[in-house]
């Protein structure tokens, strides 16, 4: 399908977090969807609303990449590999990637907020987060101990703690360092 007047909003979830994967999603939405914001700023049940919506009116694409690959590759060049995954996926007249930088790739424009200010951007922020949420929830059944559920991967003290009792998961990104628990031990 020729999408070459439309935007293609791109945004990632899982950029920071100490477990789990790093999930991207580019959106051209071929309706409007009401209710898009920032997914931090929406609840888990109306994101998990939006998504549904936002799949029915759209094209996207959704890009994961693992604890393991984040580890080998390193974050940026995952961020790379995934903005250009999506632009090959997904033809649009333009591409606007939510953040600081284009990573030099041609065609490819960015913009802070976006995911606040422009509904693809809106609409992928939503796709990314939900989904990165239902990895984490797969996730959690599997390696109970560290309460995935609640934190999502991200560094708060009781994800932390778990760290310091029970060491790194196979899903723990070992390449983010915790200075609360610099030992070689666990690194």
């Amino acid at each position: 399908m020729q999408n070459s007047g439309k935007l293609c909003g791109i945004d990632e979830a899982g950029r920071g977090p100490l477990a789990g994967p790093l999930v991207m999603a580019g959106v051209v939405l071929n309706e409007p969807v009401d209710g898009l914001d920032d997914s931090k700023a929406l609840s888990e049940k109306r994101r998990e609303t939006l998504y549904m919506r936002i799949v029915e009116a759209s094209i996207w694409h959704i890009v994961s990449f693992d604890a393991q690959t984040i580890d080998e590759k390193g974050i940026s060049a995952c961020l790379i590999e995934g903005l250009k995954e999506i632009m090959a996926a997904i033809p649009a007249g333009s591409y606007l990637f939510d953040g600081n930088t284009t990573f030099g790739l041609p065609g490819l424009r960015c913009q802070i907020k976006a995911d606040m200010q422009i509904p693809e951007v809106s609409a992928a922020s939503i796709l990314a987060k939900v989904t990165r949420d239902r990895i984490m929830q797969a996730l959690a059944l599997q390696y109970p101990a560290y309460g995935f559920e609640k934190h999502k991967g991200y560094g708060t003290k009781a994800h932390v703690e778990a760290i310091a009792t029970h060491g790194l998961s196979p899903v723990h990104r070992r390449t983010f360092k915790i200075k609360s628990l610099q030992q070689p031990s666990l690194f």
